[in-house]
């Protein structure tokens, strides 16, 4: 079971990274969602290829959970160098949006220039949270994916219950 376990913790740091990294790099973090999910995904994929047991839906989520973690922290210490590249593009897109859609809100021109874009340790942190709760959401739903898409599947005569029934027995009534 420690063998799991520690299994579980190096495929979460792995795909984690790589998903932290590519959803906090700007352009390609459009898909932001998506590589989380695929992060899970890929957690999934390397937990069963070192895993002997059939794993359950339950595995793929936890795993997934860790890897969710892993690249919203990741994604925040990534984001860091892109912080006022982030800021500049949201406020050229925000006036070519006021230039196209009319009116904006009052306030709106001095909300850049406030210093409301300012990264502090609060808003870092309060964002390394939520982005944690979503992302590790995200991940559980990649990692019940990629179990059910590359994990072991179980073998039909090991499972309790199942009755066999004889293909042939002899009364044909046709």
């Amino acid at each position: 079971m420690d063998n799991q376990k520690s299994a579980m913790f190096s495929s979460a740091l792995i795909a984690g990274a790589a998903a932290g990294v590519l959803s906090g790099i700007p352009f390609i973090n459009c898909l932001c969602c998506l590589w989380i999910i695929g992060g899970g995904m890929l957690a999934a994929h390397l937990l069963a290829k070192s895993s002997s047991v059939v794993l359950s839906a339950g595995d793929g989520a936890i795993v997934g959970v860790f890897t969710g973690i892993v690249a919203a922290v990741v994604r925040a210490f990534v984001n860091i160098p892109f912080h006022s590249f982030n800021i500049e593009f949201f406020k050229k897109m925000a006036e070519g949006l006021a230039d196209y859609g009319g009116e904006m809100p009052s306030g709106f021109e001095g909300f850049f220039e406030s210093g409301a874009t300012q990264l502090t340790v609060a808003g870092f942190l309060i964002g390394l949270m939520v982005s944690a709760v979503i992302l590790s959401g995200l991940g559980a739903l990649g990692g019940i994916i990629g179990v059910s898409l590359f994990g072991k599947k179980p073998k039909l005569d090991k499972i309790e219950g199942v009755i066999d029934v004889p293909k042939d027995t002899g009364d044909s009534q046709s």
